[in-house]
């Protein structure tokens, strides 16, 4: 089959493939490739975003602050409605967890001390004694991830770029200057420049093009929806304890989405729930909040994949033209602006923006390499 030659092919088109396809068609004439029948099938679709600054790395903290101007005001036909909508993060301290979120107020001033008597005005079915300390995060919001990433694929579009669903990267080489990625199809694509974008299959798809993987861990995140009875839930904060052990989020039509925020290891596949963690969910959150649970309505899992050190990784590798774009763990949808733009500046060859430029060093693909580097040096 002909080969396609295009100057940038990025693999995986879910939220971080489609933001750097976008960024990076501006100025070049892009492929983003997909195995699956529809962009963003695993972790963005799977995903129930919320915009929260002092939430992830360091890096991940910049990102998400560079992009809030992007979810304020994006471009003109970007999308139908507006992309976010506000929403409260409560964090909860039972006894042994006060000196945890006394630590974080300390880190974040903008958190400030709740009243649990005000916020059990406002959640009724807090239980009494369940917490012995509320902090308040106010500037923060949902978003509606479906919009946002369908915007970025408009984009692409729009700019010239070629989405090519069903395309599973099965061979890629380099050959010439230039990177190859022969899909499942046979259809060649040939750039000097390959972005990986695959999420929890990063490191598969570099250890296709023969180059050193980063040793990403997908872990999987399981939620599910309950209907919280006569309880109007619709403006509720988001709630959770400050160990991250479960949370609460209002969904659609006066829902309430349930997670035991796990982080259980996992292969690269497509995630399913299993029922524990589910029953762990629900048990979690019943210790906190008063609603019984006759009926599970939905219930999914999905998978978030972290780098060694939990930051993110985005840059250039040791192989020349190969770029990585991965390692979002559950900081992807509210840094997708900001990290677009960065790993679109990276390619470029152009100094990223004052706003994400400290993101830079920290995000660096190549770190992973030196840290292995140190670990085998043998000791004076």
């Amino acid at each position: 089959m002909e080969t396609r030659s295009v100057e940038a092919i990025v693999i995986g088109a879910g939220m971080a493939g489609a933001t750097a396809a976008a960024h990076l068609a501006a100025t070049r004439h892009v492929a983003l490739l997909e195995a699956e029948e529809s962009a963003g099938y695993h972790a963005t679709g799977r995903s129930a975003a919320i915009w929260i600054r002092n939430y992830g790395s360091p890096d991940a903290r910049i990102l998400t602050a560079a992009s809030r101007a992007f979810f304020d005001s994006p471009p003109a036909g970007f999308a139908a409605a507006p992309l976010i909508r506000a929403r409260d993060v409560v964090h909860l301290a039972p006894p042994g967890q006060v000196g945890h979120l006394q630590a974080m107020m300390a880190a974040a001033p903008d958190l400030r001390p709740l009243d649990l008597a005000a916020l059990r005005a406002r959640v009724p079915v807090l239980r009494p004694g369940y917490a012995a300390m509320a902090a308040l995060e106010p500037d923060c919001f949902d978003i509606d991830v479906a919009a946002l990433h369908q915007g970025f694929l408009r984009q692409v579009a729009e700019r010239g770029g070629t989405l090519a669903l069903r395309h599973r990267a099965g061979r890629i080489w380099k050959e010439a200057g230039l990177w190859r990625a022969e899909a499942s199809t046979g259809a060649v694509f040939a750039a000097p420049v390959l972005v990986d974008a695959a999420g929890a299959w990063g490191d598969e798809v570099a250890a296709l093009a023969g180059v050193h993987i980063l040793g990403l861990q997908p872990k999987r995140r399981t939620a599910c929806i309950i209907d919280p009875g006569p309880h109007d839930c619709t403006d509720w904060p988001l709630l959770g304890d400050v160990d991250h052990s479960w949370y609460v989020r209002p969904e659609a039509r006066r829902k309430l989405m349930v997670s035991p925020a796990d982080e259980t290891d996992s292969a690269p596949l497509d995630a399913q729930p299993e029922e524990l963690d589910v029953a762990v969910a629900i048990d979690r959150m019943q210790q906190a909040l008063d609603i019984p649970v006759t009926r599970i309505e939905h219930k999914w899992a999905g998978l978030r994949s972290f780098t060694p050190d939990r930051g993110l990784a985005i840059g250039e590798g040791s192989e020349a033209g190969f770029f990585w774009m991965v390692g979002q763990g559950g900081y992807g949808i509210q840094t997708a602006p900001a990290a677009g733009r960065l790993l679109a500046a990276l390619v470029n060859g152009t100094a990223p923006e004052a706003d994400i430029a400290a993101a830079a060093p920290l995000t660096d693909p190549r770190r992973f390499e030196r840290m292995a580097g140190e670990r085998q040096r043998p000791e004076a």
